[in-house]
């Protein structure tokens, strides 16, 4: 499936076109996946395409069932990939540094900033250790990083993380609340508390950008990125010689089927009273 952002560009070939290759749902195979690197490269792109300097064309390749031509292009490699005039960039690190040392406009998003890169850094190992663990030491470790998030964006009293206008540490903080906000909240009841009203305005203020929402997986495809590392976790820890898979279960299949039946969700709404955030 291919999905070109709308008003990305000019046609006449004014601005380099660059595409960015995601991983596509665990449950259709065809829209955006729950990957947090293709979102944040996704998101930082985005906003390069919003300002003319590039046109942007997304695609998604189902993992479970890559296409021939994938295959043969790129083997075993999996997304994020970037490919700019027939270059491809196949690693996180390289793809981050050609977008903010190759690709126009791209050098403005990348901020110096050691307080915030140092804070947000761990965030998401912390996710998965409630998700792993599920005790209240974890969760409580979770819920003390966030605060102090918070306590920056309360201090600063800035829109984002280093100021008024997104950068490249916004492209990678977001897209971890919101996992940290579905998948926490659907498998430990995990939420991130009112109390932290810095942080509810920075989220609320991120939902209304379409670099986030028109990179942003649903619910259930967050859901479900999850639910396939628990399993594989705990199918490694019953059978570490297993060497074949066994074949999905009939309950298996219809709950398969179910899922991809189901309308996408999408949580964006916000805990507290909108109106009394400092805008």
């Amino acid at each position: 499936m291919s999905d070109e952002i709308a008003e990305n560009g000019t046609v006449n070939g004014d601005v380099p076109e660059i595409e960015l290759i995601i991983k596509a749902s665990t449950i259709d195979g065809r829209r955006k996946g729950a990957c947090l690197f293709c979102q944040e490269y996704f998101m930082d792109l985005y906003l390069l395409a919003e300002l003319k300097t590039i046109s942007l064309k997304v695609t998604t390749v189902d993992m479970q069932k890559p296409p021939p031509d994938f295959r043969t292009n790129f083997e075993a490699t999996h997304p994020p990939i970037l490919i700019d005039n027939g270059l491809a960039i196949l690693e996180n690190e390289k793809i981050e540094r050609h977008i903010m040392k190759s690709v126009p406009g791209g050098h403005n998003l990348f901020v110096q900033d050691k307080e915030v890169a140092s804070l947000i850094e761990n965030l998401y190992s912390k996710l998965k250790l409630v998700l792993v663990r599920k005790d209240e030491q974890k969760s409580a470790a979770l819920r003390a990083h966030l605060g102090r998030i918070d306590a920056l964006l309360e201090r600063r009293n800035t829109r984002f993380l280093t100021g008024d206008t997104m950068c490249c540490f916004d492209c990678e903080l977001m897209p971890r609340l919101q996992h940290i906000r579905v998948a926490g909240k659907y498998f430990v009841d995990f939420e991130i508390p009112t109390t932290f009203r810095a942080l509810w305005r920075y989220m609320y203020h991120m939902y209304q950008l379409d670099a986030f929402t028109q990179s942003c997986p649903a619910d259930q495809d967050i859901i479900n990125h999850y639910k396939l590392q628990q399993q594989s976790a705990k199918g490694l820890a019953l059978s570490p010689t297993l060497t074949r898979q066994k074949e999905p279960t009939e309950s298996a299949l219809k709950m398969k089927k179910h899922e991809e039946l189901e309308t996408p969700t999408f949580t964006t709404s916000i805990p507290i009273d909108v109106s009394e955030l400092n805008e």
